[in-house]
């Protein structure tokens, strides 16, 4: 390794250009955008960062909502939802139910989710038993898009390439690769850019674009962090985000309070970077870029969710 490479952890990843803001939208089209947040592999920060940017983008008075599609339904509990029977979109995707009646707001101002539950482990195999089966999110959700409440729908996938991934990739305008700096992670982005290109070319999905790779976990203490950077920025630079997410104890604590960084800890480093990732995310889709967040003043944190019972104090907040 080379101990010379250095990285700044909120901002230096990639130098290159950004990919190009998206065309207009045609007469008629309605402005929501879907953006699928996927990785085959677990423990990566996916749904970390679904959480996270989605209040970020609410901050900035977006409108957003989340689609929890992980039967683990971590998603729903990080926003301060809890975990229920029959709340999940699983009905709507066997078309037995209506998804827009499955939304449900959040404590965050113009942040809504529909959450999930262990039943949308079923799903997997009843959505597999359709002729359509690659469609049926799609289908499900394309009431709530055409009513064009929202301007992105965050999809937060489980962690595999299985039938939910799947139907998330086929539905979406855009997917978001979420990373961690290790060299472990490199081995699927190859099989994330095949998978596109087969939706593409099967007609499964035409429109579907890589968004973007975010580089999560990173720590400045190790090398190797530095130089999974530099590996990515050298293959993907025009794909990598120039935001690098840190190690960060507040982002880990926060989602046992069933709340985002910025709710739970908004002057935080975790806090400051997803805050210029999400400022970032709307740059490249064509959005001015908004001014900086202030962040709100440091308050005692909350009550923890009932399903926990160990407490963690950290002195230096």
């Amino acid at each position: 390794m080379n101990d010379e490479l250095q990285v700044d952890p909120l901002a230096g990843a990639a130098n290159e250009a950004a990919p190009d803001a998206p065309s207009p939208a045609e007469p008629g089209a309605t402005r929501t955008k879907v953006v699928a947040v996927a990785n085959q592999k677990g423990g990566v920060g996916k749904t970390t960062t679904v959480i996270n940017l989605a209040a970020c983008l609410a901050e900035l008075k977006l409108k957003i909502l989340v689609v929890d599609l992980d039967p683990q339904a971590n998603a729903t509990s990080g926003l301060g939802l809890p975990k229920q029977v029959g709340t999940s979109l699983y009905e709507a995707l066997i078309e037995n139910g209506d998804a827009r009646q499955a939304i449900q707001q959040t404590p965050i101002e113009h942040l809504d989710v529909i959450p999930s539950e262990l039943d949308m482990a079923g799903s997997e195999i009843d959505v597999a038993r359709a002729e359509d089966y690659l469609h049926r999110l799609k289908d499900a959700m394309q009431p709530v898009i055409d009513s064009d409440q929202y301007d992105f729908v965050i999809l937060d996938c489980p962690p595999s390439l299985g039938i939910l991934t799947m139907n998330a990739m086929t539905a979406a305008d855009f997917l978001l690769v979420p990373m961690q700096c290790e060299y472990y992670a490199l081995e699927g982005l190859s099989v994330i850019h095949h998978l596109i290109d087969q939706l593409r070319e099967s007609g499964a999905n035409t429109k579907l674009q890589l968004m973007g790779i975010l580089m999560t976990m990173y720590d400045s203490r190790t090398n190797l962090a530095s130089e999974v950077v530099k590996e990515v920025n050298r293959h993907f630079g025009d794909s990598l985000y120039e935001t690098v997410i840190p190690r960060n104890v507040r982002l880990g604590e926060a989602p046992s309070f069933g709340k985002p960084i910025t709710e739970f800890a908004s002057d935080s480093a975790g806090a400051e970077a997803y805050r210029r990732f999400a400022g970032e995310f709307v740059s490249r889709q064509g959005i001015s870029r908004p001014k900086t967040v202030t962040p709100k003043p440091k308050t005692k944190a909350g009550r923890r969710l009932p399903i926990f019972s160990i407490k963690i104090i950290d002195k230096d907040g």
